[in-house]
């Protein structure tokens, strides 16, 4: 989990926390300023609804954490702790803006997939395109649907790709170093979704382009992620810019 620790680490101060809401698709941790980071909420395959150990143990008193506190939970063998923890990493994260357009995932990689082969980590809405457009689409997923591939699949297919998408919520269950190490040297490499953090730290592990998320009125993404809001659902215009940082 050096990345975590990396992460962590390059960020600039503290601050009090305002709110930490996690819900069906996303997880939000909201600054005392205002400021709000997000992240996938991932939870176990299996329910643990009445488990010996809670999944977040200090569930109805985080608030009593500061910031950076939260964001050590991103380490955590905990699925939803990790999803509160890389929330709270992302809500800290000073984002170059100058560095970044306005671009989303799915624009970039049928730019760049087109007529190539490619392969993405995590199931997302714009596969069907992607699936026109390229020479070959593999689609790895832990819970895999029609046409997708088991996610223990990746040591076979990933080296195949020109172009390779990780999903940011590999950070979150820990696989994103693994994953990396198994894309090619020459591959486009693109790590994306609402987890992934716009931060220049994940070009030294080898991506090329991150594709992320930034919130830009907090309460607008609060009450459509509070009422179960997809992905899909919390569009650019809404309370986000959806922003793609490239290597330089």
């Amino acid at each position: 989990m050096r990345i975590i620790d990396d992460l962590i680490a390059s960020l600039r101060g503290d601050a009090p926390l305002r709110e930490v809401r996690v819900c069906g698709f996303w997880t939000a941790v909201v600054l005392d300023d205002g400021r709000c980071g997000l992240a996938s909420t991932l939870r176990p395959d299996e329910p643990q609804c009445a488990g010996p150990v809670p999944l977040v143990p200090r569930a109805g008193h985080l608030l009593e954490c500061s910031a950076l506190e939260l964001a050590e939970y991103a380490k955590s063998e905990s699925l939803l702790e990790a999803s509160i923890g890389m929330a709270a990493i992302n809500s800290l994260m000073e984002v170059d803006e100058s560095r970044c357009v306005d671009l989303n995932a799915g624009e970039v990689i049928l730019k760049e997939g087109t007529g190539r082969k490619v392969a993405i980590v995590g199931h997302f809405p714009f596969i069907p395109q992607v699936r026109e457009a390229a020479e070959k689409l593999w689609v790895l997923e832990k819970r895999p649907v029609e046409g997708d591939l088991p996610a223990e699949m990746a040591a076979e297919v990933l080296p195949q790709a020109d172009v390779a998408a990780i999903t940011g919520t590999s950070l979150i269950n820990h696989t994103f170093e693994g994953l990396m190490k198994l894309c090619r040297p020459d591959a486009l490499v693109i790590v994306l979704g609402p987890t992934a953090p716009l931060s220049p730290l994940l070009f030294d592990y080898g991506a090329d382009i991150i594709c992320g998320t930034l919130v830009t009125d907090t309460e607008s993404v609060l009450r459509l992620i509070g009422q179960g809001a997809n992905f899909g659902q919390v569009k650019r215009g809404e309370g986000v810019r959806l922003l793609t940082m490239a290597r330089t």
